[in-house]
């Protein structure tokens, strides 16, 4: 009989939590790792939900995707954005393998699913659904389905809030009705393989993350959400092994997360730093932060401008590529070596030294398509967000510009895989992102194509 395999995607989970600070706390997690293999799981390069979840199932870089973030510049434009959706993955998924080789399939929450495209079997889009009233399922019936199971179905929550409490419930709330969809599909439909991500574990930390770091500049003892975070971990644990009941011993269980999760240390201004270095201009200073869409650049006599996120992109204003570029082709490279020597030097608000990197595209987007940034920068270690937002007047700030936020992503995520007809328990060598695809198609019994850039885990067939 051929074996079926059921992914527990994790968004954001990071070793620190499940492999060590919460280890005694997730019972089922915890017999998952202690009879099968488990190892830390590097992430994309950058590591970020869109597009790691899909480099993830198909095996294929960030490059070969052409997904480089949530949002995309439209080449030769300045503000002209896009944003990441399932139509712009060209690549084959896991799932759609699957389904030619006739296995049937079921997909919940994977980003970017949305709009849904068709599959054999069932799929639900992620967190990018703008709305429930629109169609997020595959087949359209489903829709349906789901709303006489749980109502209404909650695809994400809004994480950035001083509404703690009503968080909490949201959370709660969404990830209940989500794994009561899960079951009833396990339940009542064919499937072979089965994904599902859940997103709350990426908005609970970052949401709650200084509530029970001790070394947050944020964090303050006794507070009431000292355990917030913990006791989600335990209720997911808990429906995790509800999960696992259903499953049988020909039914293979992988448990994995996009990226990591770290204490965010605060943010960094790159567009005000890029003025104070004069290679951003304004025509005029805002009364008030505001986005760089919003804020009167003189691209006339701007160099390069930045994007906020938990990385910076660094887009360089090239004459003969942007509408009013200034800098010379031929001044492309000595312009970016002088900008990665100062980007480097940057230094924390007391004049720490920072561990900050800074790649090119031909270093971590070899022969990348469609719309990468000029500079991808990691502002020491990824510890301080880049907040792309002007107006501030301090290069530094104590929060995200854009909400509360208490949390930023780290480079390794996890990776847990159990086999019920082998008993391993123990934990193996870093792997890959990319070898999470290639290992799933070896276990179904099927060919690994060619152009998958990962490699199969070898210690899950021993």
């Amino acid at each position: 009989m051929s074996k079926k395999v059921l992914i527990i995607g994790l968004d954001a989970a990071p070793p620190e939590l499940v492999f060590e600070a919460f280890y005694e706390d997730l019972p089922n997690l915890r017999y998952l790792m202690e009879n099968g293999v488990y190892a830390r799981m590097r992430s994309t390069h950058p590591p970020i939900t869109i597009p790691a979840w899909m480099v993830m199932v198909t095996g294929k870089s960030m490059g070969k995707l052409g997904l480089y973030g949530f949002r995309h510049r439209r080449p030769g434009t300045y503000n002209d954005i896009w944003i990441a959706h399932s139509l712009a993955v060209k690549e084959k998924t896991v799932w759609d393998i699957l389904g030619e080789c006739k296995k049937q399939v079921v997909v919940i929450g994977v980003p970017p699913t949305y709009p849904p495209k068709p599959v054999n079997g069932q799929l639900i889009s992620c967190f990018i659904t703008p709305t429930t009233e629109k169609d997020y399922t595959y087949p359209k019936e489903l829709k349906r389905e789901i709303q006489e199971k749980v109502g209404e179905y909650l695809i994400d929550v809004v994480f950035r809030t001083e509404q703690k409490d009503r968080l909490l419930e949201q959370l709660y709330e969404m990830t209940e009705k989500r794994f009561k969809v899960i079951e009833y599909l396990m339940t009542h439909k064919p499937w072979d393989f089965l994904i599902f991500v859940e997103i709350g574990v990426d908005r609970i930390q970052h949401a709650f993350w200084k509530f029970f770091d001790k070394q947050h500049h944020l964090y303050q003892a006794g507070n009431q959400y000292e355990n917030a975070v913990k006791e989600y971990y335990e209720f997911l644990d808990e429906k995790i092994g509800k999960l696992l009941r259903l499953t049988d011993s020909d039914t293979v269980i992988i448990v994995v997360s996009d990226h990591g999760a770290k204490r965010m240390k605060g943010a960094f201004c790159i567009n005000e730093w890029l003025i104070t270095k004069g290679y951003l201009t304004l025509k005029k200073k805002p009364e008030n932060a505001v986005s760089l869409e919003k804020a009167e650049v003189n691209w006339s006599k701007t160099k390069a401008w930045g994007w906020g996120g938990y990385h910076a992109r660094i887009f360089f204003n090239v004459r003969g590529r942007e509408p009013q570029g200034v800098i010379e082709p031929e001044n492309f490279d000595s312009f970016r070596k002088q900008l990665i020597e100062e980007i480097r030097a940057i230094r924390g608000p007391n004049g720490e030294p920072w561990d900050t990197e800074v790649y090119t595209p031909e270093e971590i987007y070899p022969n990348g398509k469609g719309d990468y940034p000029d500079l991808t920068v990691y502002l020491d270690d990824l510890s301080w967000r880049s907040a792309g937002t002007i107006g501030h007047n301090m290069l530094y700030l104590p929060e995200n510009d854009k909400g509360p936020d208490d949390a930023v992503h780290s480079h390794h995520g996890i990776f847990i895989l159990y086999d019920p007809n082998k008993k391993i328990g123990k934990k193996i060598p870093d792997i890959s992102i990319l070898d999470v695809a290639p290992t799933v198609l070896k276990i179904m019994g099927l060919s690994v194509p060619s152009d998958m850039e990962g490699h199969i885990v070898k210690e899950a067939f021993t």
